[in-house]
């Protein structure tokens, strides 16, 4: 891929995250004026600062999202997005007046180093050269798909069950509905130029619809089940938490869905260092949540 692609999507994909973590900050102020209300849902999508955030994210956010996924693919890109928790890490001390421990701070910037080597990776994916409905694919597409949704299932229970854990479960959950946006985001962008021409095969165009129809179930349910994460604690720790799936996901894709070999052996370490420290940030800063969790209660 050419050098200046490949830093155009980088850019593109940098931007979105930052207008995605600010609509974030805009939607959880509204939520800590409603979150006690009975109808809580029916509060936010009434509050037109709740619905401005949405439409940043949603609307400009994913327009510079998919404009992204055509030039990197969906390896890369959650890393990148996740450059904005600077913006949110500001903006919650500045805006939602919440205070960070030391700890916190430390693991929000372990979690943006973690990104960020998993930027350096180079782990792209072009997907003009990807046979999207080659059956081995296919049925490694939907393998991965019902290995998500069975991960959201048991998350869905243990937010139920346990009050303790509610905060933590819905910030992954949500985080695994993401992980399938930026999955099936990719087949939609690979099909949807020959659909709307008229030149398209039937297998095609079903991919086209069974994409659609995922994407929008899974952002609006990822979008719903973080407005209820917000509920019961800090956007700060709750939106990292919140990006371990979206971060972990995209290396099974590279490896195991689209069977891709790393461009050089500094990809494959930056990978590893990148995931580790992810996952150190994410242990820190869910232990803080589960703690805020049980003085509640």
């Amino acid at each position: 891929m050419d050098d200046s692609l490949y830093f155009l999507g980088v850019s593109f994909a940098i931007i979105s995250g930052i207008i995605n973590y600010s609509g974030t900050l805009m939607q959880k102020k509204v939520v800590n004026d409603h979150k006690n209300e009975p109808e809580f849902m029916k509060s936010l999508v009434k509050n037109p600062i709740w619905l401005t955030g949405t439409l940043m994210g949603l609307g400009i956010g994913t327009i510079f999202y998919m404009l992204a996924q055509i030039y990197i693919g969906p390896a890369l890109i959650p890393g990148l997005m996740a450059s904005g928790l600077i913006v949110l890490a500001l903006g919650s001390v500045r805006i939602l007046k919440e205070k960070l421990k030391k700890e916190e701070i430390i693991a929000i910037f372990t979690m943006i180093l973690g990104i960020f080597l998993l930027g350096m990776s180079e782990l792209s994916i072009d997907i003009s050269n990807t046979n999207l409905l080659e059956i081995g694919f296919l049925i490694r597409m939907i393998a991965f798909t019902i290995a998500l949704f069975l991960i959201i299932f048991i998350l869905e229970v243990v937010q139920r069950r346990n009050e303790k854990l509610r905060g933590i479960a819905l910030a992954i959950l949500s985080g695994c509905m993401f992980a399938l946006s930026n999955l099936w985001i990719s087949p939609l962008l690979g099909v949807i130029a020959r659909v709307f021409s008229g030149i398209f095969s039937a297998g095609e165009f079903i991919l086209f619809v069974v994409s659609s129809i995922i994407l929008v179930l899974v952002n609006m349910l990822g979008i719903a089940k973080m407005q209820q994460a917000f509920k019961f604690g800090k956007a700060s720790n709750l939106s990292p938490i919140q990006q371990v799936p979206q971060q972990i996901a995209p290396i099974f894709i590279y490896f195991l869905l689209f069977f891709l070999v790393p461009p050089s052996e500094f990809s494959a370490i930056f990978m590893f260092i990148g995931i580790t420290l992810i996952l150190l940030s994410s242990f820190i800063l869910g232990k803080r949540q589960a703690q805020m969790e049980e003085l509640k209660w």
